[in-house]
Parts: C-alpha cells; sequence; structure tokens
C-alpha cells in the first residue's frame, strides 16, 4: 500500500513537472494504456523489475513510455540507495555515461547548422594537436611478438568521424590491442586535467585504425566535446546550459553534483556493482574535476532527459522553440557507415547485426540478423551505468529506463524491449 502510493506521487510529481510545456509538441498528463498498448502487458514490466529488485540485483529503476506525444506508461520502482532506502522520484540523479553522446552531438550540429561547423573539415583545424597523430599497426618483431609500427593516416580524422565512431581512436578499457594497452598506460585523466589538458593527451595516443575505415567506440565524442569548446569559445557545460539545459528546463543535468542538498537524489547500485568494465570503477559525482566529458561524464534525471527525447521526436522543436531542423535530425537518425562508405564494423561493434550508426546514434537498419524487437529506423544509445533509451519514429514512441546497475544493462534492455513491443495489441 506504502509502495503503490509512492508510485503514484511520483508518477503526479512528474505530470506537475512536465506540466508547464505540456503544450502540443510536449509530453501530455500520464495516461495509462492508449496508443494501442495493453495496460495487462505492459504490467511485466512492473513485474520483472520487482523480481530484480527482489534479489537484490539493483535498487530500483524507472521506466517511462512516451507514445503519441502521452506519457502511456511510466513506473518509479524501488530505491535509488539500497543504503537510504529513498524512492525512486522522477528527480532522481543518474549517471548516465554514454548518453551523454546524443547531447554532444546535438550541440554539435546547432553549429553545424550555423555554419560554425562542417562534417568534412579536420579536427587538426580546431585541435592542433591531432595534427601530427599516427596510426598504430601492429606487427611481430624479430622474436615474433606483437609490436606497434607507427605510420601516417591515409587522410585526416574528421568531424564527421567524431560524430560516427570512425576516427581511429578507441577506449583503453575494454578488449585488446597495443594501441588499447597503450591508452591504458599513459593513465590519459592522471592528475585532474582540464579538458583542453585530456584531449591533447589523448592526441599523443597512436590511432587503432586509419581514420574513416572501422567504427570503433571511442573517446572521438570527447574531441568532439573540445571541438565545441574551441568554436564557441566557453566551456562544454557552459553550451549546453545555453542551448539545451536551460531551454529545455533540464534542470538537474550537469556533470557534476555541485549541490550537496542534492546528494541523496543520487541513484547508487548495489555494493558488488560498481565496476563498469575491466575493473573500471564507477565514478562519483560529488568529486567535481575539470574535465567535462562530452561522452561519458554527464548525469540527469528522469524528468530531464524525457524533455531532450521529446524534442527530437518531434523534429527538433519543444514548446514552440526550435533547437535543430527536422532535416538535421533525419540526417543524424540515418545510416553513416552502410555499404559504400567503406566503413566496416571493428571487433567490438557495440550496435549489433542489423544496425548501422548515426550521428551519436546506433541506427535499425534491418529486423533480421539481431534478436531485438523495433521498427526498421529505431535509433537508440545507451550508458555504462544502466541507462538507456530508444526512439521509435514509425511508432511516434521513446522508451527511457534509468537505473545504476552495470552489470544488468544488457540482459534488461533486450527484455525491456521484448515487453513494450509485446505489449502491442496488433
Amino acid at each position: 500500500m506504502f509502495v503503490a502510493r509512492l508510485f503514484a506521487i511520483s508518477a503526479f510529481a512528474l505530470v506537475a513537472m512536465l506540466a508547464p510545456h505540456a503544450r502540443a509538441e510536449g509530453p501530455t498528463a500520464l495516461a495509462q494504456g492508449p496508443g494501442g498498448l495493453s495496460a495487462a502487458r505492459l504490467a511485466n514490466i512492473e513485474k520483472y523489475v520487482n523480481a530484480d529488485v527482489a534479489k537484490g540485483l539493483y535498487p530500483g529503476a524507472t521506466i517511462t513510455i512516451v507514445k503519441g506525444g502521452a506519457v502511456v506508461y511510466q513506473k518509479f520502482i524501488g530505491a535509488r540507495d539500497a543504503a537510504t532506502k529513498l524512492p525512486m522520484t522522477a528527480d532522481t540523479i543518474f549517471r548516465i555515461y554514454s548518453m551523454s553522446k546524443p547531447i554532444t552531438t546535438v550541440a554539435a550540429m546547432m553549429l553545424v547548422e550555423e555554419g560554425r561547423l562542417a562534417l568534412e573539415e579536420p579536427v587538426a583545424k580546431y585541435i592542433p594537436a591531432f595534427k601530427d597523430v599516427k596510426v598504430g599497426v601492429e606487427k611481430p618483431d624479430a622474436s615474433g611478438k606483437p609490436s606497434l609500427e607507427l605510420v601516417a593516416p591515409r587522410r585526416p580524422m574528421t568531424i564527421h568521424d567524431l560524430m560516427r565512431h570512425t576516427s581511429g581512436l578507441t577506449y583503453g578499457f575494454f578488449g585488446e590491442g597495443l594501441v588499447k594497452k597503450s591508452y591504458v598506460a599513459a593513465n590519459l585523466g592522471a592528475g585532474d586535467p582540464t579538458t583542453e589538458e585530456f584531449v591533447n593527451r589523448l592526441a599523443q595516443q597512436p590511432l587503432a585504425y586509419q581514420p574513416g575505415t572501422t567504427w570503433d567506440y571511442s573517446q572521438s565524442t570527447d574531441v568532439l566535446g573540445r571541438v565545441i569548446e574551441v568554436v564557441t569559445g566557453k566551456s562544454l557545460l557552459a553550451v549546453f546550459k545555453e542551448r539545451l539545459f536551460d531551454p529545455l528546463g533540464m534542470k538537474d543535468t550537469s556533470f557534476y553534483v555541485t549541490d550537496k542538498a542534492k546528494y541523496e537524489r543520487i541513484a547508487e547500485p548495489v555494493p558488488s556493482d560498481r565496476s563498469i568494465g575491466e575493473g573500471a570503477p564507477l565514478n562519483d559525482p560529488r568529486e567535481v574535476r575539470k574535465y567535462e566529458s562530452g561522452g561519458g561524464g554527464l548525469v540527469s534525471t528522469t524528468a530531464d532527459y524525457m524533455r531532450f527525447l521529446q524534442m527530437l521526436i518531434n523534429g527538433g522543436v519543444l514548446d514552440g522553440k526550435r533547437y535543430l531542423s527536422s532535416k538535421t535530425i533525419a540526417t543524424m537518425s540515418a545510416n553513416h557507415i552502410g555499404p559504400g562508405t567503406g566503413v566496416q564494423p571493428g571487433p567490438y561493434y557495440l550496435p549489433g547485426p542489423g544496425y548501422g550508426f548515426g550521428l551519436g546514434f546506433a541506427v535499425r537498419t534491418e529486423l533480421g540478423g539481431n534478436t531485438a524487437t523495433s521498427s526498421v529506423g529505431e535509433y537508440n544509445w545507451a550508458g555504462a551505468g544502466g541507462t538507456s533509451f530508444w526512439i521509435d519514429p514509425k511508432e511516434n514512441m521513446y522508451v527511457l529506463y534509468m537505473m545504476q546497475a552495470p552489470s544488468q544493462r544488457g540482459r534488461f534492455r533486450a527484455a525491456l524491449r521484448n515487453m513494450v513491443y509485446g505489449a502491442f495489441d496488433r
């Protein structure tokens, strides 16, 4: 009874937050079950999450489905932190990690629309440290052991490459290869570097691939964030606040939680699930650093990220304010690594079969070859801490879930898709 009441209060609170913006373009008030979805079938989602919470896999989660401009399903289940047992709410703060990437890419595309940035431009135009970057090619040495030969890139790394992860950059915290080991050995985040210092350190590392040849998940979006700073002459957070966060009403989205009064709103995983992979620890957003990671540094809330997604599904407009052209969003959500581009999936191709990649998003290109249920044209991305979203333009629907459960993210993402699309009454 008490838990049910908490859910009801949380849902009411979210509607209240959205009410000033709930005009023709924003999501309307909570309305369970419309839009061709079965309320009875949607109930499977809450049962699934409650079972996970009971097993101690994670303290809680928020699940939101918006279809046809209406919030057709929303649940705040369990606690934001097992230690405090405070309930999940619309303003619970989550580490969203790589769900920062679409935000950074949108900000960059706003500059493209203004003619201040162009996709075909070389990154070195804005960050000179990349002018002399080399590509690391693994070859056996005299003893047969792999060694790294540094060769010149066949063409410069471009802004387009940064947006679609074809820059040749990589991440060092997962996968194999001498370049990845070089990243780890360099300890790029040592001390307290500024964003500029971090990216200049990154530019001293070899590329894992020739630019424009291979999709490899990487720190490309961090470099894109630095490009935004150079173009605007402002910090990345200042650009985000001016262009997106403040006008969209994303009042709790930032790189760090600087207000101690908000500390109790930060979601935490269970103590045994605090690694995002290969031993990399979950960050603490209370520890403010100089580095503003456009690729994975933001924290946000359900209420805030809904505003961002609603703007995207509306074709770049929300509450009468246009952020991007609908044509720009169509370009971003198209496949930029398909046949004819010369791009090959790398060994760690996270979008998976049946998906291409656009500018900041994985993009569904075909239904075959992948067990995930959705529509062709659906686009999505997720965060290492356990948050994820997808937008299905064909169904005029987006789905957002927020949790802090790094080890459970893949399993839950697949299950949620099956339950959401399994609730369709057609």
